[in-house]
């Protein structure tokens, strides 16, 4: 009895060490973090007292902060409360408010000290209280001694003031819910802009109370009202996260001439576009009347969204209506105008004017940069940090965004590498450098839906705030991961959708049956990368295609997959954990056995069946992955036959099915390179012998 006891004492001692001794899942990394010893328990008695400036954007931030609190730890029914006094667990301190409309460049940063006794908050701004409130919220977690957050000092500050996310929301209507929870998501890992992608050729997406027929005939119905518009602002204002619009233009405007054919520079009637790509119609730039038409709707739209910036988009116009527009080609060989390019360059001085007129400032893709337009204006880079830097060379601030579309369905680690100060922006001077304001994560919504679009923003935009904010030296992927996973869980308190909508979806596919073996297959599995989903779809994809495959419910990035490679990685180099032979032989035998399970799932839905021949690849190679390794645990040498047999049904899983990529292929290959290398034998043993141990 006494030596269970002693050995209980002596678990529960070693499981708070280890919990004392915990990475700080912090996502993205502070400044700075000192540690300090003990912890500060939140229990019911928690309480919070605002000591220094007051006003009701601070008091909404902490209300916020507690309900998030208690949602995170299931704490609903407990009373933590904002103190009247000067006394709580948590003393914050602002030393003023933010400004009315939230500004560029604003102070974010905070100081945070946590004791056994009590925390301190203290920060220049509320700004700066709303950033270092989501770090606490962070740092609480469940302990031995209950819900605690560990004893610490932070100071931290963004490394750039300009950090978004764009989400178009003109391909594929996004309801407001769905805004709303991803403006949480933000706000959980410290972005601060909302660029609100708001007309495309496939849709326009906001009430127009001048120029009705905009969103009445260019819509199908779905349109954000301006009492919506107005509503999401707040929401966002209250989280610390600005709104941008973007209207595209003079290109991609298809939806706005459906309702007003004479803005467009071939005659009518237009209907909404329904396929992707890059499309012909663009708005007349010759035409006074466009411009008339723009200084009403931009006056419009300005007194409707706050912000000091505008978005006029301005990509993508290939120039065949002006081509064949016999009235263009004479007023640009009347005003000298050479080339398309100019001709545009022409059409934004124009808008630029106008947007100046009513009291913003001027953004737009790469195509808007010409040193006839003046410095004020800002840049936003899709095609490189090339572009950046000549941007920033001429005197012009820029945005980030090639290396962040996140709709290509890159791996958080690819991301993460890029920098908005890397490559040609790394040789910049100081001067230059400050006119890199920082960068956007871009969702292009062709192939999401209310439905998906939570998974193919989260995680992994986690790890480009880490970018934009953390300082640069912060960049070990394999600490990224570690973080990644439990800051991907928090998000889910906050109602984010991306782990809860995959079983539902999975289950759909299967008309309801048990899903394990889809789940298996879909586990291992991620959409094709880059644009080639559109190449080698079975049919030509609308806006109308549903979205309802498994490739709308697989992951961007295949966490399973990633732990398979680095579980094998250790194993071949010899230095694997206890017991890593046997996870991946039970995955190995899992993958092989699982098309006799599928297949009956296939005879009864469509959905299943097109992943089939991906699901006999997966068998394929389960199998070929315990040969090789029987081949090593017998100190045998595979045949080179035999490696070359298997390395052929490698190449051959290594296309994609139904638009999948199997990601576990890679790490087969290892082995089975392993299996039949020279002193593989040798080599072997001396794994084997490591993994028992």
């Amino acid at each position: 009895m006494r030596t269970m006891l002693v050995v209980l004492v002596m678990y529960s001692l070693a499981v708070f060490a280890e919990a004392q001794n915990a990475p700080l899942n912090l996502m993205p990394m502070p400044a700075s973090i000192k540690m300090g010893s003990g912890q500060l328990v939140v229990d019911p008695s928690f309480s919070i007292a605002i000591t220094g400036h007051k006003e009701p954007r601070l008091q909404r931030a902490v209300e916020i902060f507690l309900n998030d609190l208690r949602r995170q730890n299931g704490m609903l029914p407990l009373d933590m409360k904002i103190s009247n006094s000067a006394t709580g667990t948590l003393l914050i301190h602002a030393e003023s408010g933010s400004k009315g409309v939230q500004e560029l460049g604003e102070d974010e940063s905070y100081h945070l000290e946590i004791a056994s006794s009590g925390a301190k908050l203290d920060a220049p701004t509320t700004l700066g209280v709303t950033r270092g409130l989501q770090t606490l919220l962070q740092l609480v977690q469940a302990t031995p001694a209950g819900f605690a957050a560990p004893s610490l000092t932070i100071d931290d500050k963004p490394r750039f003031p300009w950090r978004g996310l764009m989400i178009d929301c003109g391909r594929h209507f996004i309801p407001l819910d769905v805004i709303k929870r991803n403006l949480d998501g933000m706000a959980a890992v410290k972005l601060n802009v909302f660029h609100w992608h708001l007309s495309e050729n496939q849709g326009f997406r906001v009430e127009s109370k001048k120029f009705p027929k905009l969103h009445e005939m260019g819509s199908d119905g779905l349109y954000y009202t301006q009492d919506e518009v107005r509503d999401v602002i707040a929401y966002a204002r209250e989280r610390g996260i600005r709104v941008i619009p973007e209207f595209d233009m003079p290109g991609h405007s298809t939806s706005w001439f459906v309702g007003y054919a004479d803005l467009a520079s071939a005659p009518g009637p237009y209907q909404i576009e329904r396929k992707w790509g890059v499309f012909d119609p663009a708005m007349d730039p010759t035409k006074e009347h466009t411009y008339h038409f723009l200084d009403e709707f931009i006056g419009e739209m300005a007194k409707l969204f706050p912000d000091q910036f505008f978005h006029i988009g301005g990509d993508e116009v290939n120039g065949k209506q002006w081509d064949a527009n016999g009235k263009i080609q004479e007023f640009m060989r009347a005003h000298n105008i050479k080339t398309n390019q100019d001709l545009q360059a022409y059409f934004n001085q124009r808008v630029q004017k106008i947007v100046s007129k009513h009291g913003k400032t001027m953004i737009g893709w790469d195509e808007i940069l010409r040193p006839e337009l003046p410095k004020s204006i800002v840049i936003q880079s899709w095609r490189g940090q090339e572009s950046l830097a000549q941007a920033a060379k001429l005197g012009y601030r820029g945005l980030l965004s090639h290396g962040y579309y996140i709709d290509l369905m890159w791996p958080a680690s690819q991301h993460y590498a890029v920098d908005p100060m890397s490559d040609a922006a790394a040789n910049l001077s100081p001067e230059e450098n400050s006119r890199i304001l920082g960068g956007e994560a871009t969702m292009w919504a062709e192939y999401v839906s209310p439905e998906n679009i939570d998974s193919r923003i989260w995680p992994r935009t986690a790890a480009i705030a880490e970018r934009f904010w953390s300082p640069q030296n912060v960049r070990d992927v394999n600490s990224m991961y570690q973080r990644l996973e439990p800051i991907s869980h928090r998000l889910d308190f906050l109602g984010l959708t991306h782990n809860t909508s995959y079983v539902p979806m999975l289950r759909r596919i299967t008309a309801g049956d048990d899903i394990s073996a889809l789940k298996a297959l879909a586990d291992v599995v991620e959409p094709v990368k880059d644009y080639t989903r559109e190449q080698t779809a079975p049919a030509e994809p609308t806006s109308l295609t549903p979205l309802n495959r498994v490739v709308d419910a697989a992951r961007p990035e295949s966490d399973a997959a990633r732990r398979f490679s680095e579980m094998v990685d250790a194993f071949v180099a010899g230095k694997p954990r206890p017991g890593t032979e046997m996870q991946i032989r039970a995955l190995l035998a899992r993958w092989r056995d699982n098309q006799v399970e599928l297949q009956p799932l296939a005879e009864k839905s469509f959905l299943v069946k097109e992943a089939l021949p991906l699901s006999q690849n997966l068998s394929t190679l389960g199998a070929a992955g315990l040969a090789a390794l029987d081949y090593l645990d017998h100190g045998e040498r595979a045949s080179e036959q035999w490696k070359s047999q298997q390395l052929a049904m490698v190449e051959q899983a290594k296309k994609p099915q139904a638009q999948l990529l199997l990601m576990i292929v890679p790490a087969v290959q290892k082995l089975i390179e392993a299996s039949a290398a020279p002193g593989a034998a040798t080599a072997s043993n001396r794994v084997i012998l490591s993994d028992q141990r």
